[in-house]
Protein backbone atom coordinates (compact mmCIF):
# COMPACT_ATOMS: atom_id res chain seq x y z
CA UNK A 1 0.00 0.00 0.00
CA UNK A 2 1.87 2.51 -1.20
CA UNK A 3 -1.17 5.22 -1.84
CA UNK A 4 -1.76 8.27 0.48
CA UNK A 5 -4.87 8.04 2.96
CA UNK A 6 -7.29 10.48 4.86
CA UNK A 7 -9.83 10.34 7.00
CA UNK A 8 -13.04 11.37 7.01
CA UNK A 9 -15.66 12.78 9.62
CA UNK A 10 -19.36 13.34 9.92
CA UNK A 11 -20.99 14.16 13.44
CA UNK A 12 -20.42 10.75 15.50
CA UNK A 13 -17.32 11.92 17.45
CA UNK A 14 -17.61 15.86 19.27
CA UNK A 15 -15.34 18.13 17.67
CA UNK A 16 -12.88 17.83 20.58
CA UNK A 17 -12.80 14.02 19.62
CA UNK A 18 -12.40 15.04 16.22
CA UNK A 19 -9.33 17.12 16.74
CA UNK A 20 -7.66 14.04 18.81
CA UNK A 21 -8.58 11.75 15.74
CA UNK A 22 -6.90 14.10 13.61
CA UNK A 23 -3.60 14.66 15.50
CA UNK A 24 -3.71 10.38 15.61
CA UNK A 25 -4.28 10.32 11.49
CA UNK A 26 -1.18 12.96 11.75
CA UNK A 27 1.05 11.13 13.71
CA UNK A 28 0.26 7.80 12.00
CA UNK A 29 0.88 9.33 8.78
CA UNK A 30 -2.58 9.96 6.80
CA UNK A 31 -2.36 12.89 4.18
CA UNK A 32 -5.69 14.78 5.02
CA UNK A 33 -8.97 14.58 7.18
CA UNK A 34 -12.36 15.50 5.32
CA UNK A 35 -15.28 17.13 7.40
CA UNK A 36 -18.45 16.86 5.82
CA UNK A 37 -21.69 19.38 6.34
CA UNK A 38 -23.66 16.57 8.05
CA UNK A 39 -27.13 17.32 6.59
CA UNK A 40 -28.86 19.82 8.75
CA UNK A 41 -26.38 18.39 11.80
CA UNK A 42 -22.70 19.74 11.47
CA UNK A 43 -21.46 22.75 9.61
CA UNK A 44 -18.47 21.45 7.97
CA UNK A 45 -16.12 24.77 8.96
CA UNK A 46 -16.40 25.33 12.48
CA UNK A 47 -14.80 21.73 12.56
CA UNK A 48 -12.27 22.20 9.69
CA UNK A 49 -10.69 25.48 11.60
CA UNK A 50 -10.52 23.22 14.59
CA UNK A 51 -8.82 20.55 13.14
CA UNK A 52 -6.79 22.72 11.28
CA UNK A 53 -6.17 24.95 14.13
CA UNK A 54 -5.16 21.44 16.21
CA UNK A 55 -2.57 19.76 14.02
CA UNK A 56 0.48 20.93 12.14
CA UNK A 57 0.68 19.12 8.13
CA UNK A 58 -1.86 17.60 7.99
CA UNK A 59 -4.63 18.67 4.97
CA UNK A 60 -8.19 19.64 5.79
CA UNK A 61 -10.94 19.41 2.91
CA UNK A 62 -14.81 20.20 3.14
CA UNK A 63 -16.30 16.54 2.19
CA UNK A 64 -18.71 18.31 0.53
CA UNK A 65 -20.03 21.63 1.26
CA UNK A 66 -22.90 22.66 -0.99
CA UNK A 67 -23.15 25.61 -3.63
CA UNK A 68 -26.60 26.84 -3.17
CA UNK A 69 -26.47 28.15 0.66
CA UNK A 70 -23.63 29.88 0.48
CA UNK A 71 -23.04 32.91 -1.51
CA UNK A 72 -19.89 32.09 -3.55
CA UNK A 73 -18.29 35.80 -2.66
CA UNK A 74 -18.93 34.57 1.05
CA UNK A 75 -17.87 30.88 0.04
CA UNK A 76 -14.18 33.04 -1.32
CA UNK A 77 -14.02 34.77 1.91
CA UNK A 78 -14.52 31.70 4.34
CA UNK A 79 -11.81 29.65 2.78
CA UNK A 80 -9.44 32.37 2.46
CA UNK A 81 -9.82 32.50 6.46
CA UNK A 82 -9.47 28.87 7.17
CA UNK A 83 -6.18 29.37 4.03
CA UNK A 84 -5.01 32.10 6.94
CA UNK A 85 -5.56 29.64 9.45
CA UNK A 86 -3.70 26.76 7.58
CA UNK A 87 -1.54 28.16 4.40
CA UNK A 88 -1.40 25.50 1.67
CA UNK A 89 -3.57 22.43 3.74
CA UNK A 90 -7.08 24.02 2.79
CA UNK A 91 -9.05 21.96 0.20
CA UNK A 92 -12.34 23.39 -0.53
CA UNK A 93 -14.89 20.43 -1.72
CA UNK A 94 -18.28 21.51 -3.30
CA UNK A 95 -21.11 19.62 -3.90
CA UNK A 96 -24.75 19.92 -5.73
CA UNK A 97 -26.67 18.49 -2.76
CA UNK A 98 -29.68 16.22 -2.47
CA UNK A 99 -33.39 16.01 -2.75
CA UNK A 100 -35.27 16.18 -0.72
CA UNK A 101 -33.34 17.41 1.67
CA UNK A 102 -32.66 21.18 -0.38
CA UNK A 103 -36.31 21.33 -1.76
CA UNK A 104 -37.47 21.05 1.95
CA UNK A 105 -35.19 24.28 2.89
CA UNK A 106 -36.68 26.18 0.05
CA UNK A 107 -33.94 25.51 -2.47
CA UNK A 108 -34.46 24.67 -5.96
CA UNK A 109 -31.36 22.62 -7.18
CA UNK A 110 -32.43 23.66 -10.81
CA UNK A 111 -29.53 23.54 -13.57
CA UNK A 112 -26.81 21.85 -10.94
CA UNK A 113 -24.10 21.36 -13.67
CA UNK A 114 -24.79 25.30 -15.08
CA UNK A 115 -24.43 26.47 -11.34
CA UNK A 116 -21.67 24.57 -10.45
CA UNK A 117 -19.63 25.74 -13.11
CA UNK A 118 -20.59 29.60 -12.20
CA UNK A 119 -19.76 29.06 -8.49
CA UNK A 120 -16.54 27.13 -9.33
CA UNK A 121 -15.53 29.62 -11.93
CA UNK A 122 -16.22 33.23 -9.49
CA UNK A 123 -14.90 31.10 -6.67
CA UNK A 124 -11.25 30.75 -8.31
CA UNK A 125 -11.51 34.45 -9.33
CA UNK A 126 -11.90 35.55 -5.97
CA UNK A 127 -9.63 32.93 -4.39
CA UNK A 128 -7.04 34.83 -7.25
CA UNK A 129 -7.21 37.99 -5.89
CA UNK A 130 -9.22 38.79 -9.23
CA UNK A 131 -11.99 41.17 -9.20
CA UNK A 132 -15.23 38.79 -10.74
CA UNK A 133 -18.45 40.01 -12.30
CA UNK A 134 -20.57 37.67 -13.71
CA UNK A 135 -24.09 37.65 -14.52
CA UNK A 136 -25.43 34.37 -14.37
CA UNK A 137 -28.53 31.92 -14.06
CA UNK A 138 -27.33 31.58 -10.22
CA UNK A 139 -23.95 33.75 -9.11
CA UNK A 140 -24.64 37.26 -9.80
CA UNK A 141 -21.97 38.99 -8.98
CA UNK A 142 -21.16 43.35 -9.71
CA UNK A 143 -17.23 44.16 -9.62
CA UNK A 144 -16.38 42.24 -6.31
CA UNK A 145 -13.38 40.79 -4.89
CA UNK A 146 -11.92 40.26 -1.40
CA UNK A 147 -11.94 43.20 0.47
CA UNK A 148 -8.51 42.68 2.12
CA UNK A 149 -8.09 45.73 4.85
CA UNK A 150 -5.14 45.30 7.11
CA UNK A 151 -3.54 41.79 6.22
CA UNK A 152 -1.39 41.15 2.65
CA UNK A 153 -3.55 40.74 -0.88
CA UNK A 154 -2.32 37.80 -2.13
CA UNK A 155 -3.66 34.73 -4.32
CA UNK A 156 -4.67 32.22 -1.62
CA UNK A 157 -3.64 28.76 -2.51
CA UNK A 158 -6.83 26.65 -1.91
CA UNK A 159 -7.56 23.85 -4.90
CA UNK A 160 -11.08 23.45 -5.63
CA UNK A 161 -12.81 19.88 -5.73
CA UNK A 162 -16.12 18.57 -6.81
CA UNK A 163 -17.94 16.03 -5.17
CA UNK A 164 -19.69 14.38 -8.11
CA UNK A 165 -21.45 11.30 -8.67
CA UNK A 166 -23.35 11.66 -11.82
CA UNK A 167 -21.89 11.28 -15.43
CA UNK A 168 -22.58 14.52 -16.34
CA UNK A 169 -21.13 16.33 -13.27
CA UNK A 170 -17.74 13.79 -13.27
CA UNK A 171 -17.54 15.20 -16.51
CA UNK A 172 -17.88 18.87 -15.85
CA UNK A 173 -15.07 18.32 -12.67
CA UNK A 174 -12.82 16.55 -15.13
CA UNK A 175 -13.11 20.10 -17.27
CA UNK A 176 -13.14 22.85 -14.66
CA UNK A 177 -11.99 21.01 -11.10
CA UNK A 178 -8.99 20.68 -9.19
CA UNK A 179 -10.35 17.51 -7.94
CA UNK A 180 -13.06 14.54 -8.03
CA UNK A 181 -14.26 13.71 -4.35
CA UNK A 182 -15.91 10.72 -5.43
CA UNK A 183 -18.99 9.51 -3.33
CA UNK A 184 -18.50 6.77 -0.98
CA UNK A 185 -20.64 3.42 -0.82
CA UNK A 186 -20.72 2.49 -4.85
CA UNK A 187 -18.60 -0.37 -5.95
CA UNK A 188 -14.96 -0.42 -6.88
CA UNK A 189 -16.82 -0.88 -10.58
CA UNK A 190 -18.52 2.48 -10.74
CA UNK A 191 -15.00 4.17 -10.69
CA UNK A 192 -14.57 2.59 -14.23
CA UNK A 193 -17.40 4.99 -15.77
CA UNK A 194 -16.64 7.88 -13.72
CA UNK A 195 -12.68 7.53 -14.56
CA UNK A 196 -14.04 7.66 -18.51
CA UNK A 197 -16.22 10.69 -17.68
CA UNK A 198 -13.21 12.28 -16.15
CA UNK A 199 -11.26 11.83 -19.44
CA UNK A 200 -13.77 13.35 -21.18
CA UNK A 201 -13.97 16.23 -19.69
CA UNK A 202 -10.41 16.90 -18.87
CA UNK A 203 -9.53 16.37 -22.64
CA UNK A 204 -12.11 19.57 -23.01
CA UNK A 205 -9.58 21.81 -21.31
CA UNK A 206 -6.43 20.18 -23.21
CA UNK A 207 -5.74 18.17 -19.44
CA UNK A 208 -5.42 14.10 -18.83
CA UNK A 209 -6.93 12.53 -16.35
CA UNK A 210 -3.58 12.69 -14.36
CA UNK A 211 -3.98 16.72 -13.93
CA UNK A 212 -7.45 15.69 -11.56
CA UNK A 213 -6.57 13.93 -8.09
CA UNK A 214 -9.15 11.58 -7.23
CA UNK A 215 -9.74 10.76 -3.42
CA UNK A 216 -12.65 9.08 -2.54
CA UNK A 217 -15.07 8.58 0.00
CA UNK A 218 -14.96 4.69 1.55
CA UNK A 219 -17.00 3.34 4.15
CA UNK A 220 -14.36 1.65 6.40
CA UNK A 221 -15.82 -0.65 9.43
CA UNK A 222 -12.39 -2.42 10.58
CA UNK A 223 -13.48 -4.75 13.38
CA UNK A 224 -11.19 -8.25 14.80
CA UNK A 225 -15.10 -9.60 15.10
CA UNK A 226 -16.12 -9.44 10.95
CA UNK A 227 -19.92 -9.59 12.04
CA UNK A 228 -19.54 -6.98 13.89
CA UNK A 229 -17.81 -4.87 11.46
CA UNK A 230 -20.26 -5.66 8.37
CA UNK A 231 -23.06 -4.46 10.85
CA UNK A 232 -21.91 -1.70 12.03
CA UNK A 233 -21.96 -0.55 7.94
CA UNK A 234 -25.16 -1.92 7.35
CA UNK A 235 -27.18 0.93 8.91
CA UNK A 236 -25.84 3.49 6.80
CA UNK A 237 -25.29 1.32 3.75
CA UNK A 238 -29.29 0.85 4.35
CA UNK A 239 -30.04 4.51 4.59
CA UNK A 240 -28.64 4.92 1.64
CA UNK A 241 -30.52 2.38 -0.39
CA UNK A 242 -33.57 3.83 0.60
CA UNK A 243 -32.82 7.67 -0.03
CA UNK A 244 -29.91 7.40 -2.60
CA UNK A 245 -31.17 4.96 -5.06
CA UNK A 246 -29.26 6.37 -7.28
CA UNK A 247 -26.14 5.95 -6.45
CA UNK A 248 -26.61 2.06 -5.48
CA UNK A 249 -28.19 1.70 -8.91
CA UNK A 250 -25.15 3.05 -10.40
CA UNK A 251 -22.94 -0.21 -8.37
CA UNK A 252 -25.20 -2.72 -9.51
CA UNK A 253 -27.25 -3.09 -6.48
CA UNK A 254 -30.76 -5.01 -7.42
CA UNK A 255 -33.83 -3.00 -8.43
CA UNK A 256 -35.69 -5.78 -6.05
CA UNK A 257 -33.81 -4.59 -3.34
CA UNK A 258 -34.27 -0.96 -3.63
CA UNK A 259 -37.29 -1.20 -4.30
CA UNK A 260 -38.01 -3.24 -0.62
CA UNK A 261 -35.90 -0.91 1.14
CA UNK A 262 -37.63 2.22 -0.53
CA UNK A 263 -41.56 0.94 0.70
CA UNK A 264 -39.78 1.32 4.44
CA UNK A 265 -37.59 4.24 3.99
CA UNK A 266 -37.55 7.81 2.96
CA UNK A 267 -35.98 11.34 4.49
CA UNK A 268 -36.26 11.45 7.61
CA UNK A 269 -36.41 8.05 8.60
CA UNK A 270 -36.40 6.77 12.13
CA UNK A 271 -33.35 4.85 13.68
CA UNK A 272 -35.97 2.12 14.34
CA UNK A 273 -37.04 2.06 10.97
CA UNK A 274 -33.34 1.93 9.71
CA UNK A 275 -33.29 -1.11 11.83
CA UNK A 276 -36.08 -2.35 10.77
CA UNK A 277 -34.94 -2.49 6.96
CA UNK A 278 -31.46 -3.46 7.28
CA UNK A 279 -32.72 -6.68 8.35
CA UNK A 280 -33.47 -6.61 4.14
CA UNK A 281 -29.45 -5.92 3.27
CA UNK A 282 -27.13 -9.04 2.88
CA UNK A 283 -23.70 -9.17 4.07
CA UNK A 284 -22.88 -8.99 0.42
CA UNK A 285 -24.31 -6.05 -0.99
CA UNK A 286 -22.66 -4.01 2.48
CA UNK A 287 -19.32 -6.10 1.21
CA UNK A 288 -20.06 -4.91 -2.67
CA UNK A 289 -20.21 -1.30 -1.63
CA UNK A 290 -18.10 -0.47 1.64
CA UNK A 291 -14.88 -1.93 2.78
CA UNK A 292 -15.79 -3.89 6.34
CA UNK A 293 -14.46 -6.71 7.69
CA UNK A 294 -11.24 -7.74 9.66
CA UNK A 295 -8.25 -5.67 8.76
CA UNK A 296 -6.41 -7.36 6.14
CA UNK A 297 -9.97 -8.19 4.21
CA UNK A 298 -10.60 -3.94 4.74
CA UNK A 299 -7.09 -3.51 3.24
CA UNK A 300 -7.63 -5.40 0.31
CA UNK A 301 -10.83 -3.90 -0.38
CA UNK A 302 -9.55 -0.34 -0.17
CA UNK A 303 -6.68 -1.54 -2.79
CA UNK A 304 -9.55 -2.22 -5.46
CA UNK A 305 -10.87 1.45 -5.22
CA UNK A 306 -7.14 2.69 -5.60
CA UNK A 307 -6.47 -0.33 -8.66
CA UNK A 308 -9.84 1.30 -10.50
CA UNK A 309 -8.76 5.23 -10.01
CA UNK A 310 -8.46 6.25 -6.60
CA UNK A 311 -5.70 8.43 -5.33
CA UNK A 312 -6.57 8.64 -1.96
CA UNK A 313 -9.18 7.08 -0.13
CA UNK A 314 -11.04 9.03 2.28
CA UNK A 315 -11.79 6.48 4.87
CA UNK A 316 -15.08 6.91 6.88
CA UNK A 317 -14.77 4.95 10.03
CA UNK A 318 -18.35 3.13 11.03
CA UNK A 319 -16.50 0.86 13.92
CA UNK A 320 -16.28 1.72 17.18
CA UNK A 321 -12.54 1.77 17.15
CA UNK A 322 -11.49 4.54 15.09
CA UNK A 323 -7.84 4.46 16.13
CA UNK A 324 -7.86 0.79 14.77
CA UNK A 325 -9.12 1.42 11.92
CA UNK A 326 -6.31 4.16 11.62
CA UNK A 327 -3.70 1.56 13.11
CA UNK A 328 -4.62 -0.37 9.97
CA UNK A 329 -3.67 2.78 7.18
CA UNK A 330 -0.70 3.88 9.23
CA UNK A 331 1.64 5.25 7.18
Amino acid sequence: MTYPVALYLQDAHTITEGIELCRYAESKGFDAVWQADSRLVRDAVVPMAAFAAGTDRIKVGSGVIDIWTRNPARLASTFSTLDDLAPGRIICGLGAWWDPLASKVGVDRAKPIRVMREVVTALRGLLGNETVTMDGHFVHLDGVELDYVHQERRPKDVPIYIGATGMQMMELTGEIADGAVLNYLVSPSYNVDAMAALERGAAKAGRSIDDIDRPQLVVCSVDRDRGRALDASRLLVTQYLGQQPHIMKASGVPQELLDDIGKVLTWPATHDEVVAASKHVPDDIVQMISASGEPDEVREKVDEYVANGCTTPILYPLADDVHMMIDAFAR
